[in-house]
């Protein structure tokens, strides 16, 4: 009776300890995004979603048990590579962060998340790969739905209502690419669709003159990739070129972008699927992106709007928990229901992953990707 008293006086003692965790003046938010190199625009984005975020509390007064703190951005950036990504988690462990929006891609955040999981620190990421919420690490943390659901959506869709008769899934040889690529060919197949070329080619090819043949041999009319938009606009010439002037492509997230709607496309049409849900399609995403504009002088270009509700998320989940203690916080965030201020809820289940996650698809025409559905059970 004696230890059992014992042992539950040294966990109340552990738990009002965390409780009594001093809050400090300043509250530092670590943001790790790739803010240079091909994906800096990107990691730049979610910068700046953190960071406009962090002005308007700070403008608006934010209290924490009563305390009256300031928050503070500590941005670093992880070169969209694993080994930075160790290398710019512990500089943001040094310096002192309660929680890191982080990372972009699933390959450094998986890298880093054991670093910030030692400190207690929650990590909340963009990431997509499903492996990154199953590393059996409390704090990993995802803003959005991920690729298994994404994978679904790409199978469904192309099966259902691309309706081809004949099949390519083309992958980029990456992790991310492959794995979602492997995962969309199986939705196929579940569907009965005749999947009748499958190839992996590497993340910098733009010459397909063997694979364009393969497609015209095998009649193939809807094509289900993961190369990114410069790798798909070069593969639609070629096509072109050959005569396949018939064929649907749907791709994944990477070739939702401009590149693939500055003009017409030559083929019969070219959807993506995301897991990112444009800010103009939430109600409150208009006064969104007027702040944005006026903060930076430009359109957001990807999830800034999703980086912008995690720290409003955060905050909510300090305030709530009435510390700043990362074991705290990440409890907290793991309970709350809380109200974000563009994408209308954010809320995590004991994994970690989203709770409100969506795929959306899109069809591409010049000047504009359209919404053309989005669901949570694919």
């Amino acid at each position: 009776m004696f230890r059992r008293l014992f042992a539950l006086g040294g966990v109340i003692a552990a738990a009002a300890l965390a409780a009594c965790t001093p809050i400090p003046d300043t509250v530092k938010i670590g943001v790790a995004q790739p803010l240079t190199g091909p994906l800096g625009g990107l990691g730049t984005d979610m910068l700046n979603g953190v960071q406009l975020a962090v002005d308007e509390l700070n403008k608006q007064g934010l209290k924490i048990d009563g305390k009256a703190v300031k928050l503070e951005v500590v941005a670093v950036d992880d070169k969209a590579s694993a080994d930075t990504g160790k290398e710019v988690a512990k500089q943001l462990v040094d310096a002192g962060v309660v929680a890191v929006v982080g990372h972009l891609n699933s390959g450094v955040s998986m890298a880093a998340a054991p670093i910030y999981a030692e400190k207690n620190i929650p990590q909340l990421a963009i990431s997509t790969k499903p492996e990154y919420t199953q590393m059996n690490l409390p704090t990993t943390l995802r803003l959005v739905a991920n690729d298994a659901l994404q994978a679904k959506a790409m199978g469904s869709y192309a099966a259902r209502t691309l309706n081809g008769s004949s099949y390519a899934v083309v992958d980029d040889s990456t992790p991310y690419g492959k794995g979602l690529a492997d995962l969309a060919a199986d939705q196929l197949k579940q569907q009965k669709k005749n999947v009748s070329v499958r190839k992996s080619l590497d993340d910098k090819t733009t010459d397909f003159a063997a694979l364009v043949p393969e497609l015209k041999n095998a009649n193939v009319d809807v094509i289900v990739t993961t190369l990114a938009d410069f790798q798909v606009l070069a593969l639609i010439e070629q096509m072109a070129q050959a005569g396949l002037t018939k064929v649907q492509i749907l791709g994944g997230d990477t070739i939702k972008t401009d590149k693939l709607i500055k003009t017409a496309l030559p083929i019969k049409g070219v959807y993506a699927t995301s897991p990112i849900i444009e800010a103009r399609e939430f109600l409150q995403g208009k006064a969104f992106l007027a702040k944005y504009r006026n903060a930076f002088k430009q359109d957001p270009v990807y999830g800034a709007h999703y980086a912008y509700d995690a720290v409003w998320v955060l905050t909510a989940a300090m305030q709530h928990g009435r510390s700043v203690d990362g074991k705290k916080l990440t409890e907290e965030l793991k309970t709350i229901d809380a109200l974000a201020p563009v994408t209308n809820a954010v809320r995590f289940n004991d994994k970690g992953e989203q709770y409100y996650g969506v795929i959306s698809v899109y069809s591409a025409r010049p000047g504009v990707w359209d919404a053309v559905t989005r669901s949570d059970a694919w």
